[in-house]
């Protein structure tokens, strides 16, 4: 059983910066792509940021694109998110996911199997 935890969020102000971590239960292989979407109020969930099984490969969203980095930590079956610059319109439960299908970098949410409980960022202007 695969089990995604967030942590990390927390109210901050525009330009200011945010590390989320998203650590997997001791039995998530290491070789799940993996990824971040987020939820702001009235929206629906969106596509952030993916990476494949070993950090080679990334993808982002236009909008955050030069603020945000992906990375992955396999032996501590950790994911992070770095944010930096942040931006009203950033503000969002941010929800981190694994695929067991696929390896590579996978934007789409369909394609993932597992979900985190979401972390709260509220970014203040």
């Amino acid at each position: 059983q695969v089990q995604l935890v967030e942590s990390g969020g927390g109210l901050v102000q525009a330009g200011g910066s945010l590390r989320l971590s998203c650590a997997a239960s001791e039995r998530t292989p290491s070789t799940y792509a993996k990824g971040w979407f987020r939820q702001g109020p009235g929206t629906e969930r969106e596509f952030v940021s993916a990476i494949d099984w070993n950090g080679g490969n990334t993808r982002y969203a236009d909008s955050v694109k030069g603020r945000f980095t992906i990375s992955r930590d396999n032996a501590k079956k950790t994911l992070y998110l770095h944010m930096n610059d942040l931006k009203p319109e950033d503000t969002a439960v941010y929800y981190c996911a694994a695929s067991t299908q696929y390896n590579g970098v996978i934007i789409s949410a369909h394609l993932y199997d597992y979900w985190g409980q979401g972390t709260q960022v509220t970014v203040s202007s």
